[in-house]
């Protein structure tokens, strides 16, 4: 089986924007918007009969694409289990340097494995059910998974939540999607979506809260949410000022220990101030 090389851009994309696979006209636009990756959507932004005119659009609008696009493109297939799921990987299999696949409410890692196999596509799984959540170990754990990603909307119906608007109750879910990926050796997760598509305020909050758990990237379903997203997702001024005083007294302090702040520093605030320097 030939394999795709490692998709680094989308591995440290922050933003991820959805368009309907049977819009081919919106394609280019969502490629200009400023996102890091576009994810042609199959499944749900595509009603029941327009599945396979969508998948035609696709491969029509692929000659289009130069290569540096094609590597910020992502498909979301449509689910293992449904009349479309194989002629969508089989799709994709084809479809020449694009940048990974997106598997909707992936349940075990047989179905993010055999996706990769039959498309040679690395795999962004989405955890969208109670079962997901179960198996989100070994999903992070699959050959062929890129980072995890959270379905939050579609969770919540699978749990019968009734979230509050900081989606506290979704607060474990969340944590252990991170400690999975970390445990995976995955980079940080993609978190759900911000159905409030024109409210400034709720976007930055929501994507304030992926960062506080540690993820590394939200999914946008308007070009209007990307910069909130970029803005939420990358240090402070302050947190980097922070963290390069850190550095400094670190030199300073030639081996011995040291304070910032009038707080001790050790060896894992040494490694979060470098880690925050890193970071875009």
């Amino acid at each position: 089986m030939s394999v795709t090389p490692e998709p680094s851009r989308l591995a440290q994309a922050r933003s991820f924007l959805f368009v309907p696979g049977n819009r081919p006209e919106r394609f280019a636009k969502a490629l200009a918007s400023g996102v890091d990756a576009v994810i042609i959507d199959l499944e749900d932004a595509v009603p029941l009969d327009a599945k396979d005119t969508a998948r035609a659009a696709l491969m029509d609008a692929w000659k289009d694409f130069d290569a540096a696009e094609r590597a910020r493109l992502l498909v979301r297939v449509n689910p293992a289990g449904t009349p479309w799921h194989e002629a969508d990987l089989a799709a994709v299999a084809i479809l020449t340097g694009l940048g990974a696949l997106m598997l909707p409410k992936a349940e075990n890692p047989q179905q993010v494995e055999q996706a990769f196999r039959t498309s040679s596509k690395r795999v962004l799984p989405l955890i969208e059910s109670a079962e997901g959540v179960g198996q989100m170990d070994a999903i992070a754990r699959a050959a062929g998974t890129l980072r995890l990603g959270l379905g939050h909307i579609d969770l919540q119906a699978d749990l019968g939540l009734r979230c509050g608007p900081d989606e506290a109750e979704l607060a474990p879910v969340r944590l252990a999607m991170v400690v999975a990926s970390r445990r995976a050796g995955l980079p940080a997760p993609v978190d759900g979506v911000t159905t409030a598509t024109q409210d400034a305020e709720v976007l930055a909050a929501d994507a304030q809260r992926s960062r506080r758990f540690g993820f590394g990237a939200k999914l946008c379903i308007h070009p209007a949410q990307v910069a909130g997203v970029h803005q939420a997702l990358v240090p402070t001024d302050a947190e980097r000022d922070w963290a390069r005083r850190v550095l400094a007294a670190e030199v300073a302090a030639g081996g011995g220990a040291f304070s910032v702040d009038g707080k001790m520093v050790d060896p894992p605030v040494l490694l979060l101030a470098r880690s925050l320097l890193r970071e875009r």
